[in-house]
């Protein structure tokens, strides 16, 4: 059996990764003549860490981030709303990190590359389409300049290719994504630990304007200075069908929206505006779809199942993706036959999280918090929701995202 990978992201070297271990043949095809250290945050949950451990790499990755201690809820006045322990420190057999999404990257990419030889996972190779029959998948290529490759065969393709997928397009010709109103824009600080310094802060709500900030990386001056990731989030349905992904971002789109957050423990409005970088993504997902395999072709991660970058919950998806297809590929003979195996274990768990990820999402407390107190500061919160209530709206969301709350012995 050999099997052909279309794609070098997560997705794809966690699939890579987890085929080497049960012994099954394959090669990834990257699009990009480089991999290189790019992106800005990603906070990696107990699920995914589960996930990265059975590859080896969890204590490399532990090494690389910062390991959170809380998630702390703030309304856009500064004032605490709802704070509860994570990872280990509420149990969990794994930590929750956060870490520089490049260092991700190269860190499962590296991994790949030892393990299955260096030409198992290749570069400057974008997948430019498909055919097959009974018997196998004839894969075409390009360079990333346009170039035509030569095409392949193999016993099955998977679509690891990201939210803008060839392979997606050419199962679903109509396919596009939704944009649902709502811009963001990302940026790093260096910046004096933030509460803690192991803290994950939701701030506001994207009715009024939302912040997300966590650290990535600890004394990264040598200084005692904590790289710090930020998100910036707002309602903008005005704007239209914004599908541009990732793109230089302009701080007077948004700046104003945070001026006046100005709080006792973190003064936003001057961290967003000494960012070292800033990015403009659309917050866009796509509509789920009841099938991800036709013969011997399937989706994995954003190929299949595209989310809202609201419960850090990509990563975690993509992992278990490629996990549950290995082990299917392992149990079953039969390609045609593992692949849908793989489709009927994860298609209506992880379209779930993505219809989550849209209503019900981790920030829904504070969006709950900000409709019942009136968009103002409040004096006792007991009056507008219990603490008992707002841990049973994070108990939810875990429970969907597939990382519940682990139980007393």
């Amino acid at each position: 059996m050999h099997i052909a990978i279309a794609g070098g992201g997560i997705a794809g070297l966690c699939l890579a990764l987890n085929l080497k271990n049960r012994g099954i043949d394959c090669t990834v095809y990257e699009r990009v003549p480089d991999v290189k250290e790019l992106g800005v945050g990603i906070t990696l949950l107990p699920h995914a860490m589960r996930e990265f451990a059975a590859l080896g790499v969890a204590d490399e990755l532990q090494n690389q981030g910062i390991t959170n201690i809380d998630s702390c809820f703030f309304n856009r006045f500064g004032q605490l709303i709802y704070k509860e322990p994570r990872g280990k420190f509420a149990g969990y057999p794994q930590p929750e990190v956060g870490i520089h999404r490049g260092k991700l990257h190269l860190t499962l990419f590296k991994a790949a590359k030892e393990r299955l030889g260096a030409d198992k996972v290749i570069t400057d190779w974008s997948c430019a389409g498909f055919e097959q029959d009974e018997k196998g998948v004839t894969v075409h290529f390009k360079t990333f300049g346009g170039e035509a490759r030569p095409s392949i065969r193999a016993d099955a393709l998977i679509a690891c290719d990201g939210i803008n997928s060839v392979i997606r397009k050419q199962l679903y010709p109509d396919d596009k994504v939704a944009f649902g109103g709502i811009n963001t824009w990302r940026g790093v600080t260096k910046h004096k630990p933030i509460l803690s310094g192991r803290s994950y802060m939701r701030v506001g709500s994207i009715k009024t304007g939302k912040m997300v900030i966590y650290p990535i990386i600890d004394n990264v001056d040598g200084q005692g200075n904590q790289l710090i990731n930020w998100m910036a989030e707002i309602e903008q349905p005005e704007i239209g069908k914004k599908n541009d992904w990732n793109q230089s971002g302009n701080l007077d789109d948004f700046k104003h929206i945070y001026k006046d957050w100005r709080f006792d423990w973190l003064d936003v409005a001057d961290m967003i505006e000494k960012s070292e970088m800033i990015l403009e993504y659309p917050m866009v997902d796509k509509d789920p779809v009841d099938r991800w395999t036709f013969g011997r072709v399937t989706l994995v991660g954003d190929a299949a199942h595209p989310m809202y970058p609201r419960g850090s919950n990509g990563s975690a998806q993509a992992a278990i993706d490629a996990r549950t297809l290995a082990d299917c590929l392992q149990r079953e003979s039969d390609v045609p036959s593992a692949l849908i195996a793989y489709d009927t274990a994860r298609v209506a768990v992880a379209n779930k999280v993505v219809l989550t990820n849209r209503s019900n999402p981790p920030d829904f407390i504070n969006i709950k918090v900000e409709e019942l107190v009136g968009d103002k500061p409040f004096d006792n919160l007991d009056k507008y929701i219990t603490q008992d209530e707002l841990r049973a709206l994070s108990d939810n969301y875990k429970k969907i995202a597939g990382f519940a709350a682990p139980q007393p012995v």
